[in-house]
């Protein structure tokens, strides 16, 4: 314990020496027509599957109060529009969520899901976040922070000085290398440079689609320049007023019903699966792998290090983002009880866990998280909190704690106003998707953000638990997102709800057999990319 707190007075040392109060660390910016950003000069992405798209790199400045102060630069791609100019409705920026996620996948994509009659109309904007991704700088704090095996998630297994003293350490590391950048990737800073891509662009307004945390970025954005905006549409919607720690615990009772859906499902298919005919029986056969895992970790590959219960544990909470992953899912436990076979369970590490070369963009998460809230600082408080939340919530609880942990000891304090505050004064109506059962932006995120938004209309996916519901073949859906691009129709519907939609079917119980490439011993797939059907986007912890 004396190791966390040297940590945690080291970098409450650096905050004080950099002065900054996160909360404000962006507030003061300069007039909007003047934020210091640089020209895009297109060249090809040279990407073969879709040649017409083109790259940038575009320089803001760290700090928009002084915008001809240091500069970074944000990675930019386009696909741009092809319909004849009197046609074209100008740029939409797009974002996945994360914090911190990349952007540049989603103009092909996300342009290739509508009729090409409506999206020959937009240049469709990608970008990578400050200080993540193809950004530069790329932040890394720890390159090894998420390796395997991880400390044990649960507190009852005695893991509890271990993860403090890392957490600690991690929010130090961070803040030794990053003082410069790390107050200055807020949401509001993000948002910010969203508007000096507007302006690089040349457009007088933009249209956006943002899910999971994009919805907080787009709203946040709308807030600061609602002039600016022409259509604006919000995914899987993180509530405009919740606290980023009260908003996990929402998360972790979420994960709790869909976890409990899945072994339900699981039951079910007990002639695939064998794992029992209820889902207390499924539970069990969860815990028996995830304490088996405790004593004997299994060895990862070609992903580097050994799955335990953290990294177990990290391979199912994905179910409750994509139910496409459960017949893999019980896949994994079905193997390994009933055959003592471990390439499923390395095969789905791999595919849903396994961390990359570096932290990804956890510095990211950690910046925009931990400085926009003010975050409890007591040990004490946080482990009679969640013990509380546990009790109704144990799928979740400790993994989503020790995942935020850093915010314990973050070097730049948060807000205590919390997130700016989102009125929708000037904004044109807005167009907000949400489903009920989604488990990283619970349904209360939609129906607040709709109450903030005069003139939002809220389409309501009831039973569907996808996290960000476009996409996925859903015309209720699809064809709704499609209209208000195509001429800014909106749903006709009345009161808080404008349009309520039908979830997809749950997925057919299959036992999921690695392909003949992969029968080699320790040998696994290949991680998914943004468009695989189990992939999830905007993952936001």
């Amino acid at each position: 314990m004396r190791k966390v707190i040297a940590l945690l007075s080291a970098a409450t040392a650096v905050a004080a020496l950099t002065g900054v109060s996160a909360g404000t660390a962006s507030a003061g910016a300069t007039s909007h027509e003047d934020t210091g950003q640089g020209k895009l000069v297109w060249s090809s992405c040279n990407d073969t599957t879709t040649p017409a798209l083109q790259c940038a790199m575009l320089d803001v400045p760290v700090d928009y109060a002084h915008p001809n102060g240091r500069k970074i630069k944000i990675k930019v791609n386009r696909l741009p529009a092809t319909a004849p100019k009197d046609k074209q409705q100008g740029p939409i920026l797009l974002n996945p969520g994360g914090p911190g996620d990349s952007g540049l996948w989603m103009p092909a994509y996300i342009a290739g899901q509508i009729p090409k009659d409506v999206a020959s109309t937009y240049d469709w904007i990608g970008f990578d976040p400050r200080g993540t991704n193809a950004s530069e700088p790329h932040v890394i704090c720890d390159a090894h922070y998420l390796d395997g095996a991880r400390p044990d998630y649960q507190v009852s297994q005695g893991t509890s000085k271990a993860w403090l003293a890392k957490a600690a350490g991690y929010a130090a590391d961070c803040a030794a290398d990053w003082s410069w950048l790390l107050p200055h990737m807020t949401t509001v800073d993000s948002a910010r440079d969203m508007d000096s891509i507007r302006r690089a662009l040349g457009a007088p307004k933009i249209n956006f689609y943002g899910g999971s945390w994009g919805t907080s970025l787009g709203s946040t954005y709308g807030q600061l320049f609602p002039s600016r905006v022409r259509r604006m549409v919000l995914d899987s919607i993180v509530g405009p007023t919740i606290s980023w720690y009260d908003h996990n615990i929402l998360q972790d009772k979420e994960h709790q019903r869909r976890f409990d859906a899945f072994a339900a499902w699981t039951a079910k298919a007990d002639s695939v699966y064998h794992l029992g005919t209820d889902a207390a029986a499924v539970k069990k056969a969860y815990d028996q792998v995830e304490s088996a895992l405790r004593t004997n970790p299994v060895v990862a590959s070609p992903a580097p290090g050994k799955i335990g219960p953290a990294e177990f544990e990290d391979t199912f909470y994905g179910g409750g983002y994509n139910f496409l992953r459960w017949p893999r899912m019980a896949t994994v436990l079905s193997a390994y009880l009933t055959q003592h076979d471990t390439q499923p369970l390395n095969i789905a590490y791999n595919k849903y866990a396994a961390p990359g070369s570096d932290d990804g963009t956890f510095p990211a998460y950690n910046a925009a998280q931990c400085t926009e809230n003010a975050w409890p600082r007591d040990w004490e408080f946080w482990k009679k909190d969640q013990a509380k939340v546990n009790a109704e919530a144990p799928f979740y609880t400790y993994n989503n704690m020790w995942y935020n942990a850093a915010c314990m000891f973050w070097p730049y304090q948060g807000n205590q106003a919390g997130r700016m505050k989102i009125t929708g004064k000037g904004l044109p109506p807005v167009l907000l998707f949400q489903a009920t059962e989604d488990a990283a932006t619970p349904y209360q995120g939609g129906l607040a953000m709709h109450d903030a938004l005069p003139g939002s209309k809220l389409v309501v996916q009831n039973g569907g638990s996808f996290h960000e519901i476009l996409f996925h073949g859903n015309a209720c859906l699809d064809d709704t997102f499609t209209s208000y691009l195509r001429d800014g129709s909106l749903p006709k519907g009345k009161g808080r709800i404008a349009k309520t939609c039908a979830p997809e079917a749950d997925p057919t119980p299959t036992y999921v057999t690695p392909t003949p490439a992969l029968t080699a011993k320790h040998t696994a797939a290949t991680p998914l990319s943004p468009t695989d059907p189990e992939a999830v986007h905007g993952v936001l912890r």
